[in-house]
């Protein structure tokens, strides 16, 4: 009676008045619980018979060092951010983003919901072994309805009924210590006692998930009085208290059985113990308490998924929460019928190891979250508990290994499940009201990028890194379409705008970039996006692009369309000359503002030889080709020759440079007879979908020139003008 008085002031001096719970009732006491299981006291002999003394000191310790890491990791974040309901699914879609903590956090409510059935099952076993007039589905059904009814009503009755069932372990190792030896013994310190025993490795993999159970805790985040203290102080507790006791029971066991004995016999502890039945106790209580943590903790998992909205619309009802527990009711509900269908159908063997790699991943994950966000130290991450990023690492590194020696097969299932769920996520592109660590991380590697990009090109990794000057993206919004297709998502393309006028505020400048920037993710298109003003639009587009960029990764492409305005021919053509001036190549594209390019079925590429302009024009056509769009076109390098004597060798020297291309373009020679190239050139590709022709070095006469090129092709199919500027050879690039 002393110790249950003792008992019932613990429980009320781990709740404060508020109703929330603290560190010992709320952390310590259901994580320990959930590492002191049914391997502790029935496995644990069997480790011993296997690997001796040593080694199972060893794999205590190397277990325990995995989960002590990640409890490192966890103690970083959770004292960085008010951990809030969700526990560890809050801290990873806070840190890595909402789609790694959804595809993350829907597996782990799930391997909650059904460890429930799992661990239910196990003391419905365990106890029909001693009453076998008992049915195991009826004991399992009943014990998952209490469990689930005292979990429904009272978040603080049910972390009271597991102090009774810390009691009832308490006692049971006492009666342990307190036992006495079986036989003489002849356990080795080190290795096995025949070569029938299993490996060292094999024994880890069936030892480790004693060691789990840390989330326990962590998944009462939204229940505890003070987060940020009680789960790093709370975990700590219990991973030390258990390591304790883990390091402990094998001196007992190699002291008082044989190991031989150890390994036949499942309830060995039940034979050296002072009083036997308390090890079935012991049992009971470890599969209950398992049970209870996993009933508080998938519903809590799923409120947060339904409040942030990771679950769809229909779903939402379940995020709700009642009385001034904020217990989610409806998840408790949903839980409990899941277990009940777990139990009812029996068998969990062969989805508990895939279960088992959902919680590793949960802790890997949480690890990685951690180590990053110490390693780019964002002046955001300021935990009061620091943790160096390589221990983090470390901890996901083991976690990792541990999936692979567990069970290969499982590991590779439960990361075909998470990266399913990851991309449905990813395509419905949820939107969050918080930040997470990945701008920071991409802004690293962007740096990282930026320092190392050479300004100087380079044929070999050349890409078209175009700048798009479309004014309002709907009405050319042909240009973007072609901007993307020549890039093809390998190459950067901005979207740009110059807004006529002398003076407008950055807010307005930046709403419109925001809103191109949503127009243009409606219409999945990857692009950047600059809105600048001007007192004219085109000494802003030369200021555009002569300032646009950074370090060496700056546009080397101009696109734009062209202009039928007679009054705007000479400021568009001094525009022209500043881009080439600046060693930007130009691609002016002639089309209707609503065209669609046709069927995409022909390109016709009027060539002139390997120089600048015909090297671009055949590169810019392969990138073409090799869009999604314009995949099926047949693409024809079509040039003019005076007469037949030199048919015969441009053919050839076309075709060796196609071969050498590695590309399934057709070519053809057409001989003038006296034609001018024009009327050629209107009688060839009249039913072409893409005319590309080369542009003139822009001089002092390029006005006229351009004036003159303007009519003469006025009647043509959607044309490209294609300028070569940059001072690279661009048959490096091609040959």
């Amino acid at each position: 009676m002393r110790f249950i008085s003792r008992v019932a002031q613990n429980v009320s001096s781990s709740s404060s008045d508020n109703g929330k719970l603290g560190t010992f009732g709320g952390v310590f006491v259901p994580s320990l619980l959930t590492i002191l299981g049914v391997i502790m006291y029935l496995r644990f002999g069997w480790v011993v018979g296997n690997v001796g003394l040593v080694g199972t000191l060893l794999i205590v310790t190397l277990s325990t060092s995995i989960t002590f890491l990640t409890s490192l990791s966890i103690a970083a974040i959770s004292t960085d951010q008010v951990v809030r309901t969700g526990g560890a699914y809050y801290m990873i879609s806070r840190s890595l983003g909402i789609e790694t903590g959804g595809a993350v956090g829907i597996p782990l409510f799930l391997a909650q919901a059904l460890s429930v059935a799992l661990y239910v099952i196990g003391f419905a076993e365990s106890l029909t072994d001693v009453f076998p007039v008992l049915n195991i589905k009826i004991v399992g059904i009943v014990v998952t309805i209490g469990i689930a009814m005292l979990a429904l009503f009272s978040t603080k009755a049910t972390i009271r009924s597991q102090y009774f069932i810390l009691a009832a372990i308490a006692i049971s190792l006492l009666s342990l210590i307190f036992g006495k030896p079986l036989e003489a013994t002849n356990v080795e310190m080190w290795g096995a006692p025949s070569e029938k025993s299993e490996s060292f490795w094999v024994v880890f993999a069936v030892f480790f998930p004693a060691v789990t159970g840390i989330m326990a805790g962590v998944n009462l985040s939204g229940d505890l009085e003070n987060p940020s203290r009680s789960i790093p102080k709370g975990t700590f507790m219990a991973v030390g208290v258990g390591y304790i006791i883990y390091m402990t029971l094998p001196i007992i066991l190699a002291s008082r059985a044989d190991a031989i004995t150890l390994l036949s016999d499942p309830l060995v502890m039940r034979r050296i113990s002072w009083w036997g039945d308390a090890i079935l106790l012991g049992v009971w209580g470890a599969t209950l308490s398992s049970a209870v943590g996993s009933i508080l903790g998938a519903p809590r998992i799923l409120q947060a998924l339904a409040k942030d909205r990771v679950l769809p619309h229909y779903m939402q009802w379940l995020g709700k929460g009642t009385g001034k527990d904020n217990i989610p009711r409806a998840g408790t509900l949903l839980t409990m019928v899941v277990a009940i269908l777990a139990v009812y159908l029996g068998n969990l063997d062969v989805i508990a190891p895939v279960l088992s790699m959902f919680f590793l991943t949960t802790y890997g994950v949480l690890n990685i979250a951690a180590g990053i966000e110490t390693l780019l130290g964002s002046p955001s991450f300021r935990p009061s508990f620091k943790v160096h990023w390589a221990f983090s690492f470390l901890g996901a590194a083991g976690c990792l290994a541990v999936m692979f020696l567990i069970n290969a097969t499982a590991t590779l299932v439960a990361a075909f499940f998470v990266s399913v769920i990851f991309v449905w996520l990813k395509r419905r592109g949820i939107q969050t009201a918080f930040g997470d660590v990945r701008r920071g991380l991409w802004l690293a590697v962007a740096r990282s990028a930026l320092l190392r990009v050479n300004k100087i090109p380079d044929a070999k990794n050349w890409r078209p890194n175009i700048l798009i000057l479309s004014g309002a993206p709907t009405k050319r919004w042909h240009l973007i379409t072609l901007g993307a297709d020549f890039t093809g998502g390998q190459a950067l393309m901005t979207v740009s705008t110059v807004i006529k006028a002398p003076d407008v505020p950055f807010e307005r400048l930046q709403k419109m970039e925001d809103n191109i920037r949503e127009f243009l993710q409606s219409r999945r298109v990857q692009a950047l996006v600059r809105v600048v003003s001007a007192e004219d639009p085109f000494v802003g587009g030369e200021r555009l692009v002569s300032m646009y960029g950074i370090g060496g990764l700056v546009p080397n492409t101009v696109m734009l369309g062209d202009t039928q305005e007679m009054s705007h021919h000479r400021p568009y053509c001094d525009m022209i000359r500043h881009f080439y001036e600046a060693r930007r190549n130009v691609i002016i594209v002639r089309a209707e503002e609503d065209d669609n390019f046709g069927e995409r079925k022909r390109i016709d590429l009027w060539w002139g030889g390997l120089n600048k302009n015909g090297g671009l024009m055949l590169l810019m056509t392969y990138l073409l080709h090799n869009s999604l769009n314009w995949q099926n076109a047949d693409v024809v390098v079509k040039m003019v020759v005076s007469d037949e004597s030199a048919e015969e060798k441009t053919r050839k020297n076309i075709d060796d440079i196609i071969h050498n291309m590695r590309v399934k373009f057709d070519r053809q020679v057409i001989v003038s007879h006296g034609r001018s190239f024009w009327e050629i050139l209107h009688e060839e590709s009249q039913e072409a979908d893409l005319v590309m022709l080369g542009l003139a070095e822009p001089k002092d006469t390029f006005l006229e020139y351009y004036e003159d090129l303007s009519r003469k092709t006025l009647e043509l199919p959607p044309t490209v003008f294609v300028l070569a500027a940059q001072e690279l050879d661009f048959k490096e690039v091609l040959l």
